[in-house]
């Protein structure tokens, strides 16, 4: 076996999954394991579940160990609630499996399932997450796990003295197979009575209706989910899972099916770490049922594959973190670039090297990536100022020696342009004024005109660098001061007050997009006359 002489949380988690496999079943695939239920969209936080394992799947793949990522899509679950922004009628569907409720209006799937699980299918696929899909339908309805059920129903005071240990108040008779109504395809049912050696069951439904089937053939109905999971854990050998902080709570489905899962299916409980949730920058907690969530294809809209890996490979599960769709992503990719440019010169650290490696690619290979990746900052405001004009943002870009073709600086100059155009509100769009501000320009002391004059002079050195230099400098120079000054209470306050005036004469606010970004974008010429110079 092939050792990782990285000390990330991913290797640990591999070292740790590879001594277990050895252990448990020698010689086989190692099986890790995720979960989700397209009750809704599936949001950013769902999508750790998938992730967590995927990362320490991929670290096993690259050491030359075999291993599958099983990803079980419980499609079979209860249509629980209706979204907000759904038609009321659909709640004529609540108790269905998620397969046999009709999908959202306007949609072109089949079923309610399938329309939330194809954007995830797509963003998976882009992510570079290599998994084996099961549909819990599939397998129910074709009777995969009959022997299991049958077993589970054997087995029922065995689960219920499980489930008794938590519980508060103790229930009648307990039964851990739910039937579907075959008439109207709730689970609004009711056992009334099994047989054990027959293994024929009766129930009856809310809907008025009831029959006698065959346990041992009956193939419309599930087991409960505490007793679904770990059945599964068994039946599939998962060595890994994650789960969330939500199922570690005393009675939960992972600390209850930890003991069912032996007890009764003569298995073992993965390793599974606890995750901790993940948040949107100026949002609460996620929830699929308001149906509003950031799922992981919008992510990809505004970031690239690579970065958003990233973003769940560098903290480990139980470390909580949030996810950027307003400002806050210009300096989320300032945060990468450095780090690409650290490893690249050789000075990453162990942690942030595998990182790093694990979001640029996979066992299977490199993700693509932007050819020239023109810092998110400058694009973001290239596309805000001349509006996505293809031309004039390709000459920008030319000017600042940065690309000779637009597609060299793609797909993040498309994801930065989706970014302006879906998160920037239009109050904070950049307008560019067509002609000087003559009254303001007007009334300005001799000590602006002369902070502009000393702007207009040094615009030659055309360069992001060089204006930098220019833009902060100026009043530097005013003050007496070298360029290379260290900044004073007294120096900022001049620097912002000379920030003002120019955003003022520029785009008619006191701020805007930063303005070495927005001088470069607006073009000499029109900066000279604009400033009145």
């Amino acid at each position: 076996m092939a050792e990782s002489a990285e000390t990330d949380w991913v290797s640990r988690f591999a070292d740790e999954v590879i001594s277990e496999a050895e252990r448990r079943a020698p010689g086989k695939p190692i099986v890790c394991a995720s979960g989700l239920s397209p009750s809704g969209p599936i949001h950013l936080g769902n999508l750790r579940e998938v992730m967590t394992p995927h990362l320490v799947a991929d670290e096993i793949r690259r050491r030359g160990v075999e291993c599958v990522h099983l990803l079980s899509w419980d499609d079979y679950d209860r249509f629980r609630r209706v979204p907000a922004g759904v038609d009321p009628s659909w709640a004529e569907h609540i108790g269905k499996p998620l397969t046999s409720v009709p999908a959202p209006p306007g949609s072109s799937y089949a079923s309610w399932a399938e329309h939330f699980k194809a954007p995830m299918i797509r963003a998976l696929e882009e992510l570079g997450v290599e998994y084996r899909g099961i549909s819990q339908t599939e397998q129910y309805t074709r009777g995969a796990y009959r022997e299991q059920i049958l077993l589970a129903v054997r087995e029922r005071a065995k689960i219920d003295a499980v489930l008794s240990r938590y519980r508060s108040k103790q229930v009648e008779e307990y039964f851990p197979y739910k039937p579907y109504c075959d008439l109207c395809e709730r689970d609004l049912t009711t056992v009334t009575a099994y047989d054990d050696a027959t293994t024929e069951l009766a129930y009856t439904c809310e809907c008025g209706f009831g029959e006698t089937v065959r346990l041992a053939e009956h193939d419309r109905g599930k087991l409960v989910w505490k007793v679904d999971w770990p059945m599964r854990w068994a039946y599939e050998g998962v060595v890994f899972e994650p789960s969330g902080v939500d199922h570690h709570s005393p009675g939960s489905a992972w600390i209850v099916g930890g003991q069912i899962v032996g007890e009764v299916f003569g298995g073992r409980q993965p390793i599974g770490p606890m995750y901790a949730f993940v948040g949107i920058t100026g949002m609460a907690k996620m929830s699929s049922s308001k149906g509003d969530v950031p799922t992981p294809a919008d992510a990809l809209e505004i970031m690239e594959a690579p970065v958003l890996r990233w973003l769940y490979a560098r903290r480990k599960p139980a470390q909580s973190f949030k996810i950027a769709f307003d400002q806050e992503i210009q300096r989320l990719y300032d945060e990468w670039d450095a780090l690409g440019r650290k490893i690249a010169d050789g000075q990453g650290q162990p942690a942030e090297l595998a990182a790093y490696r694990r979001a640029v690619g996979t066992a299977a290979g490199p993700l693509p990536a932007t050819p020239r990746p023109v810092p998110y900052r400058t694009l973001a405001s290239i596309v805000d100022v001349t509006t996505g004009d293809a031309e004039q943002t390709l000459r920008i870009l030319r000017d600042l020696d940065a690309i000779e073709a637009l597609d060299e600086a793609r797909p993040r100059l498309d994801r930065a342009q989706r970014w302006v155009d879906a998160h920037v509100p239009a109050e904070e769009r950049t307008r560019v004024r067509e002609e000087p501000d003559e009254e303001l320009l007007d009334s300005l002391g001799q000590d602006e005109r002369e902070s502009l004059r000393l702007l207009s002079d040094g615009l030659d050195d055309w360069s992001l660098d060089s204006l930098t230099t220019l833009v902060y400098g100026v009043p530097k120079l005013q003050a007496g001061l070298p360029a290379d000054a260290k900044a004073t209470p007294e120096l900022k306050a001049a620097q912002r007050a000379f920030f003002a005036l120019l955003y003022r004469l520029l785009v008619g606010r006191d701020t805007g997009p930063r303005l070495p970004t927005l001088l470069l974008s607006i073009g000499a010429d029109r900066v000279r006359k604009l400033v009145g110079t």
